[in-house]
Formats: C-alpha cells, sequence, structure tokens
C-alpha cells in the first residue's frame, strides 16, 4: 500500500461527465476493491456475503482509499477506468465532475495528500480502521482517524443513493467469486438486498400538472399488523408534528412523546417500541428543520434517512434515562433487558450516542464560554456542524466553514458523531420491522412536504 510519486499532471477538462460514467467507474473500483480487501485479509466472505455491520459503508470508504492511492495529480482527481480502448484515459477532476458528486469528490480529495504522505504501516492502518478492524500500529497516528472519518461520511453519502444500492448486491457477489471455480459448489452468495424503492408515479385520483409527482409504495409485508395505515389526508395541514399516529408532548420534560394515542401496547415487541419512538421524533425534525420539508420535494429517500438520523440524536438526547432506559411513546421506559439479545445493541449504541451528544455540548457550552470571556466571536459549535451534516451531509456549508476557519479536529470527531448517527441510522433502517412501515412513514412525509 505505498504511497505513489505525487506528480503535477494535468487533468482533462472540458465537457461534465455523465452521472452513468461516473457510476459505472465508481462499481467497476468498487468491485476490485473489495476483492482486494478480501485478498489482503481485511474483509472475509461470511462478512461480504451477509452483508452484515455497516459493510455498506465500509465497501464505498475502501474504494475511495484506493482511489486516493492512485491518485497522481494536483489537484487530486480520480483516474477512471477506460470503458473503450481507443479513448484516452480519463480522471475525474473538479473541472468535469457532475455538480451532484462535486461534494464528495471536494472532501475526498482533501483527504489525498494525507493519506499519500502516511509511511506505509499508517497506509495499512487506516485500510484497517475503515473495515473496523484494530491498527497494528504503536504508537498510532492520530490524524488516521479523521482520514477515516471523512471517508466514511462520502460513503455514508453513496450508500443512500438508489443507484449504488441497486448494484451493491453484485459487487460483493463479484468480490465473493474472485478466486474461486466457477463449478465450485461451496461459493458463497450475496445476501444484500436493497430497500424498498420509492418512485415517483401520477397519483390515480388528483389531477395533477406534469410537474407534479407523488410516492408510489411497494406493498406491506403481509406479516404486519400493529396498526392501522396512516394516510396523507388524516394529518391536520397545520401540524406536521402528526407523522406517526401520536404527537410530540409540548415541553422538554419526559416523556418527550405524547403516550396517547398509540398503535403500540404495554406488551409491544421491543423492536415495535424503538421503531416508533424513533418515528414520533421524526415529526418533531420536521417541524424545527425547514431545510428537512424543502428536501422532500427534491430528493425524498435522502430527506427520510436524514429525518431518522436527526431523530436518533433527538431521542438520544432527550428520552434516555441515566441508566440508559428510552422512554417511548406510552410513557415508560424500555430497558437493555427489555430487549432481545439481538436489539441490545442498538439499544447500547443509542445510548452511547446520548452521552458523547451530551459531552460534545459540555464541551460546546465551555468553549462558548471562552472565547466570550475573550472577546471574540462565538464560533459554530461542533454540535451544530454535527446537525448540519446529518441535514446535508459532508459537504454541507459549515463543514466547510469549520475547515476554512482552522476549527476541525485532527481527529475530526464532528465527522465521526455523524458518521456514528448515520451508521446507526442505516443499521435500524434496514431492519425488517422497519422496512415493513417505510411505506407509511413515506407517504406521510410526501404529504408533509407538499404542504
Amino acid at each position: 500500500m505505498s504511497s505513489p510519486t505525487h506528480t503535477h499532471t494535468r487533468t482533462r477538462s472540458g465537457t461534465q461527465l455523465s452521472e452513468e460514467y461516473i457510476q459505472d467507474s465508481f462499481h467497476s473500483y468498487l468491485k476490485s476493491s473489495l476483492t482486494q480487501a478480501k485478498v489482503e485479509r481485511l474483509l472475509d466472505a461470511d462478512l461480504l456475503s451477509s452483508a452484515e455491520g455497516d459493510l455498506m459503508i465500509t465497501g464505498p470508504a475502501l474504494c475511495l482509499y484506493f482511489a486516493a492511492l492512485r491518485s497522481t495529480t494536483d489537484p487530486p482527481s480520480v483516474p477512471l477506468p477506460r470503458h473503450n480502448k481507443t479513448f484516452e484515459p480519463t480522471e475525474l477532476s473538479a473541472e468535469n465532475c457532475p455538480l451532484t458528486f462535486a461534494p464528495f469528490l471536494r472532501v475526498w480529495a482533501h483527504t489525498v495528500p494525507s493519506i499519500q504522505a502516511l509511511a506505509p504501516e499508517y497506509q495499512h492502518d487506516l485500510a484497517r480502521i475503515i473495515c473496523n478492524l484494530e491498527p497494528v500500529s504503536s504508537p498510532l497516528n492520530p490524524v488516521i482517524h479523521g482520514i477515516a472519518a471523512d471517508l466514511r461520511a462520502v460513503a455514508i453519502e453513496i450508500s443512500q443513493r438508489r443507484s449504488f444500492q441497486d448494484r451493491y448486491a453484485a459487487d460483493l457477489q463479484a468480490a465473493l467469486d474472485s478466486g474461486n471455480v466457477p463449478s465450485s459448489l461451496a461459493a458463497k452468495k450475496a445476501s444484500f438486498v436493497p430497500p424498498p424503492s420509492y418512485e415517483a408515479s401520477p397519483p390515480s385520483s388528483v389531477q395533477s400538472s406534469p410537474n407534479t409527482q407523488t410516492l408510489s409504495f411497494p406493498p406491506l409485508s403481509p406479516t404486519y399488523s400493529a396498526g392501522p395505515i396512516l394516510h396523507t389526508h388524516d394529518i391536520p395541514p397545520q401540524s406536521p408534528s402528526h407523522l406517526s399516529p401520536y404527537a410530540p408532548r409540548a415541553g422538554s420534560g419526559w416523556p418527550s412523546r405524547s403516550p396517547s394515542p398509540s398503535i403500540l401496547s404495554p406488551s409491544s415487541p421491543a423492536m415495535e417500541f424503538i421503531r416508533e419512538t424513533l418515528y414520533a421524533a421524526l415529526g418533531d425534525a420536521l417541524e424545527r428543520q425547514p431545510l428537512l420539508r424543502g428536501m422532500l420535494k427534491q430528493d425524498p429517500p435522502r430527506a427520510y434517512f436524514a429525518a431518522v438520523a436527526y431523530a436518533i440524536l433527538d431521542v438520544g438526547t432527550t428520552s434516555l434515562t441515566p441508566e440508559g432506559a428510552i422512554v417511548g411513546v406510552l410513557g415508560t421506559p424500555l430497558t437493555l433487558d427489555d430487549c432481545p439479545p439481538t436489539l441490545r445493541r442498538f439499544m447500547l449504541e443509542l445510548a452511547a450516542i446520548g452521552r458523547q451528544a451530551v459531552e460534545i455540548q459540555d464541551a460546546d457550552d465551555a468553549r462558548a464560554v471562552k472565547f466570550a470571556s475573550q472577546g471574540n466571536d462565538i464560533p459554530t459549535s461542533r454540535m451544530e456542524r454535527v446537525r448540519q451534516m446529518l441535514l446535508e451531509g459532508i459537504g454541507c456549508s459549515s463543514q466547510r466553514r469549520g475547515e476554512e476557519e482552522g476549527r476541525r479536529s485532527v481527529q475530526g470527531k464532528a465527522v465521526a458523531f455523524a458518521n456514528r448517527i448515520n451508521g446507526l441510522s442505516l443499521a435500524l433502517t434496514h431492519l425488517k420491522a422497519f422496512r415493513d412501515r417505510q411505506g407509511q412513514v413515506f407517504e406521510v412525509l410526501a404529504g408533509i412536504g407538499s404542504l
């Protein structure tokens, strides 16, 4: 993993490359990156086939890491595979990058000099940290954590794209098949299944203009019977907090969600309890964040994911007891002991996010007091940058301001914390219990976004 010689090659500028071309190139490299990670034992076949953990983040982050090692230009650009041998090699640069991917390229390019400046053993440690493995070098270079946080943040953004989700299983399968005899009966199969698709379709009962779009939803699982399906006409137009069957209670004390009405009963499974508590918090997020409501009109799936991540932060900071129990929609706490073993890691992570949020807020308050006492302007707080990244992604304006004003920590703590929240959001929303309710929640979100 030694660093290449850094040269000052001029990238080919001109016509903006198409999104499809970039997507094809990315998945070509993703297959080779996953294969190389398998050869180097950073990822094993069992993990690749199960697609468990945060592999949907790890894979793209590894691809970005290997692309950084291959980059030979200044400013950094991505060498793209030739789709036709008659064409000269193409490099993805700021000059020809599609606008959709420009924030990803900017953040990636910022990491390239730091990655290439690392000693080979630290480059290997970076790859291990990306794969959630312990580093082997001692002492550890602290810069590595900040680089890994940035790469994983871009990977999270990529993993939310439907075009990526639809092709990821094939990428995993290509890595699994590498080195295997084609007829081998022992070859593993990738089990990754994309989340439900939400596509624009014309409404059946409302006359609309050519520019009007609504969402169509896949049928819910026939086994789902937790409660009635919500429709947009059930929601009062003046109250976006009525996202779920229960509205948040006014005030700041426990319980932070109204205990009634609710589709849950005191004996409801823990997964339903956690899910409905988070979905109740979505209404609060939409009410407090106009940006989310605007995002619903332009990119509903991205808005849904951002809202869930924001709800995780909200629940983690307002609905957890000191013992780590969740005070949910029924006004009663859900303790760790109440959870089945398969859900305890989610509860523990939610509690850890809540504790870390308190620590960050305390540090922000102390920093604000220090700046104010010195007569200086109070800078954007770390927690505010976290919230903005949850809503807008790694390339958001507040993150850029933090970098430009020199307040970004070497270890990228704000980015790492946003990644932690997004990682839990990805893990939860890919569980069947969440997927079964996503259609209903999307329907309600679409109705709120049109208000």
